[in-house]
């Protein structure tokens, strides 16, 4: 067998460096001077015989050998840290899951969805639960995903990470909505279909970018609208359902997100011209990703989730 030369440590001083951009930044990141930071990069580059950043100033940017190297080094911290996690606690592996959510599907679908986990788990496991979950938008859970900081996804926009492999799951609508007392929800309780060169003039409310629900919006909408010639961006979805309650504008949000509204008379539903809007939810985890058995129960019970509702 061959003697391995590499060391974890090594791995762990590189991507911090990687990170940050130099090795200042890095040696406060991982608790180490600055001048053992630099050797530490100079002895990786030399036992692999590549040069791995490009030097410019004070900076250190990757190379294409740099960038080939992340991910293989992201995925052998993160099975060392899985390792570690099980020697401190042997039922830990089987227990332990980072989730990340887009905004829409962590505030209005997970939670029943990790009910529904925890209880098909096996009796007395709660106990030894240990779990983690991440709140974001679309661009913020897949850039974790893809440096191993979660160890699956559920997201409502595209996913333009190459190192992940994105699984279609949920579908979910997308709706035009405004307060009962604004013209265009008087014209849909009339019966008439707001035209487009009314809705071009309206105010949206709309998300920000990187946002599940802003790509949805931005792909379903502006063919037809062309822009947002009036426009208030807004954090959140549940902001956005607030400003559209108060008559600030129009918005196209999930039912997942204005049902309760909707049923409760807050809002109303805009009668449009616009062809229906479904989009695509998707699954992602790392190629590299080593499973465990928590992260595959998981996984199987989305997926069942998803087959429940087709």
């Amino acid at each position: 067998m061959d003697v391995l030369r590499l060391t974890l440590r090594q791995l762990q001083i590189f991507v911090a460096v990687a990170r940050s951009g130099s090795t200042t930044a890095a040696s406060a990141e991982i608790a180490l001077s600055q001048s053992a930071t630099s050797s530490a990069v100079n002895e990786l580059e030399r036992l692999l015989s590549l040069r791995l950043f490009d030097r410019a100033g004070k900076r250190l940017l990757l190379n294409d050998s740099g960038r080939a190297l992340l991910p293989r080094a992201l995925a052998l911290l993160d099975g060392a840290a899985g390792i570690e996690q099980m020697s401190r606690d042997g039922s830990a592996q089987a227990q332990s899951l980072r989730i990340g959510a887009s905004t829409t599907i962590g505030n209005y679908v997970l939670p029943r969805l990790l009910a529904g986990f925890m209880g098909a788990q096996q009796p007395g496991s709660a106990t030894a639960w240990r779990s983690k979950v991440v709140i974001g938008n679309t661009a913020a859970v897949c850039d974790a995903v893809a440096a191993f900081e979660l160890d699956v996804g559920l997201i409502e926009g595209p996913c333009h990470q190459p190192a992940l492999v994105v699984t279609p799951w949920l579908q979910d609508e997308m709706v035009v909505v405004a307060a009962p007392d604004s013209a265009l929800a008087r014209s849909s309780a009339a019966g008439e279909r707001v035209p487009l060169r009314i809705l071009r003039e309206a105010v949206w409310l709309v998300r920000e970018s990187g946002s599940g629900t802003r790509e949805a919006t931005d792909q379903s909408l502006l063919p037809h609208l062309r822009s947002y010639r009036r426009s208030i961006e807004l954090g959140s979805s549940e902001a956005i359902q607030r400003a559209a309650q108060e008559g600030l504008g129009v918005a196209c949000l999930s039912t997942w997100v204005v049902n309760d509204a909707l049923e409760g008379g807050r809002l109303c539903r805009v009668a449009t011209t616009l062809p229906r809007q479904l989009r695509q939810c998707h699954l992602v985890v790392h190629r590299q990703k080593q499973s465990t058995p928590a992260l595959l129960a998981f996984i199987a019970r989305a997926s069942a989730t998803a087959e429940a509702t087709r």
